[in-house]
């Protein structure tokens, strides 16, 4: 198990974006507190996402945030960043864990205390779990009731962290409930201002 800081968990969303503007922004939430970065590009060809993930990983060096890449184990390994995430539909756990090597992060999506389960036997370092409200980021979104997210917190003793359509206005709703931090995108990504957003984001999940 790495020992990792997931209290804000930042997920990137390029689209419509220019590369210029979206490294910025990047680099503003990393300032503002962002403690573990994930870039997400689902329509980008391979050569294209590992250009945006070695300029995203050399920002994210500088904070000392680690690097994990949605999905993709050949950008992940392209890039030499620190982790990479897995949902259901991807590479099992135990097998990303086999290619990736036993230092690096391995994240995992859950929805259900079985699937939480598997993925920890299986090696996975945390879980982002939800969505606990609808998402913009994903055009089918399966909500998951805060009941399960507190019940996979007790199943599994390893970080568990929230995720789908938080921001700083709706995490009331976690309060209580065993998590180690919460899975934003559109918060900050969104945000005129993402440095504030992490700021105010980190401080009220905080304050839960």
């Amino acid at each position: 198990m790495n020992n990792i800081d997931t209290t804000l968990y930042f997920i990137t969303d390029s689209t419509g974006m220019d590369e210029d503007v979206f490294l910025s922004k990047v680099e503003q939430a990393l300032q503002g507190g962002v403690t573990l970065l994930q870039i997400r590009e689902k329509n980008k060809t391979t050569r294209e996402y590992i250009d945006l993930a070695d300029k995203v990983h050399q920002i994210s060096k500088k904070y000392n945030v680690p690097l994990i890449i949605d999905d993709r184990l050949d950008v992940a390994l392209a890039v030499d960043a620190e982790g990479l995430h897995v949902g259901q539909s991807d590479m099992p756990v135990y097998m990303a864990r086999k290619l990736f090597g036993k230092d690096k992060i391995i994240g995992a999506t859950a929805k259900t205390i079985a699937q939480a389960k598997e993925a920890y036997e299986q090696g996975a370092d945390y879980l982002g779990v939800g969505a606990i409200y609808p998402t913009t980021t994903k055009v089918i979104t399966i909500l998951t009731p805060v009941e399960t997210l507190k019940d996979i917190c007790k199943a599994v003793p390893m970080p568990v962290n929230a995720i789908g359509g938080l921001n700083k206005d709706n995490l009331d709703v976690l309060k209580g409930v065993d998590i180690n931090g919460i899975c934003v995108v559109s918060a900050i990504m969104k945000s005129e201002n993402p440095k504030e957003a992490a700021e105010v984001l980190k401080e009220t999940f905080q304050n839960l």
